[in-house]
């Protein structure tokens, strides 16, 4: 108590000081500007006070913002008891009594078009004949699949719970009364003055979105240490046991997975008790065209025909996932792409625009791309089967070695929601591709539609390797046989 004390104490100075520092410039520019008017100077000497003062404000406001930093990650490996090979998903398909012949037959189509392997898991709920998809059965997966993950992260970082400011989880299909939030402080009996955030209904695109709120905290918080964000989908409550073909899809995509994330600011975190962070966290952005009204109604959860509950994807969701990106992957470009391939782009996208001008207008003519592999090194994107991630690696021009982890992960757990992009991560790491200094591009995309990136870069290696994190990983028994060439 007496060190948060001194730490609001010294913070409080510090904010004093700043304000005194901003009004001395501001007056000493007001200063400068009525000398350049009494002494009749040069029209653009009005320019350099204001000049100065801008350039101050931008480095003050970037000084003030802390750095945020990944301390380390952890993914759930289910036990081989709940594995699903493909062959039996699809005759428990059959067994089940609640599908008819077409409903099968279209779910066959996709789970083997979409590259799905045989190591997949579902939750114990969903093994029984018929599902027992019931709250208490979703409640006993939330166990089993926080419970480890964090034991997993607190292990490895030596962090212990009660040291904890903040814990945000997301989950978008289930969200019970004491919330996940509560029964994961409950069960690590965390200090009383923990902060906790459940989030819900917001897709794979809730991982940043935690992550976002996890910052917002630890920069406002000085005495907050470090903050927790859990991403998981809670697969029993999104069974569907109905006939409608776009209701289907998240049976056969969807699988048991879960991540956890210690992130720090390290100003916050002094001495020798501060844990070495792992990454950087050099830019986060979020885009959502919850405005529009195609957009808003391109995923969302309702009932059939016959009052079961499932969730859809609507028509033309392709085309409305390429408006969204187009329009983030603006935003972003301008944070993450070195200055020269800006200005290369730049120059492409004018010379295409001239050219245009001179042909015809139904000639057309190829829209130029920014080359995204300039600005990460290491591309995490949406498990939403090999066709979409081929379709979106291929237009952001990526080549096949930037979306294997993508593909594999896909291959080896299928898609985990935002827990996804950790199992990417946690992919590349095992696989010793992952260096000091290099970026790490994560892509989220979610209902509303939303679309939001991490770029994490890697810092000095805090002693590990990657052999040790092939073995304590979600791939410790498997990253040999990857990347497969049959997927």
């Amino acid at each position: 108590m007496a060190v948060d004390m001194d730490i609001a104490h010294r913070d409080h100075l510090l904010a004093a000081l700043h304000g005194v520092l901003g009004a001395a410039v501001f007056a000493l520019c007001l200063v400068a500007e009525i000398f350049v008017f009494a002494f009749r100077r040069h029209a653009v000497m009005y320019l350099v006070p204001a000049a100065a003062m801008l350039l101050f404000c931008r480095f003050w406001r970037r000084a003030a913002e802390k750095e945020i930093g990944l301390v380390d990650f952890a993914c759930l490996k289910p036990p081989r008891r709940l594995r699903i090979p493909v062959a039996a998903l699809l005759e428990h398909f059959r067994l089940i009594g609640c599908f008819d012949d077409g409903s099968v037959e279209f779910m066959t189509k996709v789970i083997e078009a979409s590259g799905m392997g045989n190591e997949t898991y579902f939750p114990p709920s969903l093994h029984y004949i018929p599902p027992a998809a019931t709250h208490a059965a979703a409640v006993q997966e939330a166990h089993m699949l926080f419970f480890p993950t964090l034991d997993d992260l607190f292990a490895r970082t030596r962090v212990p719970p009660s040291a904890v400011g903040a814990l945000v989880v997301n989950c978008s299909g289930f969200c019970p009364a004491p919330s996940l939030a509560a029964i994961i402080a409950n069960k690590y009996r965390m200090r009383p003055d923990v902060k906790t955030f459940n989030l819900s209904g917001m897709g794979c695109a809730a991982g940043v979105v935690g992550m976002d709120v996890a910052r917002g905290l630890l920069r406002t918080h000085a005495a907050m240490a470090y903050a927790v964000v859990v991403s998981a989908e809670i697969v029993t409550v999104g069974w569907y046991s109905g006939r409608e073909h776009g209701k289907l899809l998240l049976n056969c995509y969807f699988r048991t997975g879960c991540s956890a994330a210690l992130v720090t600011a390290t100003s916050n975190v002094r001495g020798g008790a501060a844990a070495p962070i792992r990454y950087r966290l050099a830019s986060l952005k979020r885009t959502n065209q919850t405005a529009n009204d195609r957009s808003y109604r391109s995923g969302y959860r309702d009932e059939d025909g016959e009052g079961v509950t499932g969730f859809t994807l609507g028509q033309g969701v392709g085309r409305m996932v390429s408006e969204l990106l187009r329009a983030h992957l603006v935003t972003l470009s301008l944070s993450i792409l070195p200055w020269r391939e800006q200005l290369r782009y730049v120059a492409a996208a004018l010379l295409a625009s001239a050219r245009r001008r001179r042909r015809d207008k139904l000639a057309g003519g190829a829209v130029p791309l920014p080359d995204f592999r300039t600005a990460a090194d290491h591309f995490c994107l949406p498990s939403s089967g090999r066709p979409m991630i081929w379709r979106l690696g291929q237009g952001l021009g990526l080549g096949e070695r930037e979306m294997e982890a993508a593909l594999m992960t896909f291959h080896r757990f299928g898609n985990q929601s935002a827990a996804s992009l950790w199992y990417q991560l946690a992919y590349l790491e095992a696989k010793g591709r992952v260096r000091a200094g290099d970026t790490v591009w994560q892509l989220g995309v979610g209902s509303g539609l939303k679309a939001n990136s991490l770029v994490w870069e890697r810092v000095a290696d805090a002693g590990d390797d990657a052999g040790e994190r092939a073995l304590q990983g979600p791939w410790m028994d498997c990253i040999h046989k990857y990347p497969v060439t049959e997927t």
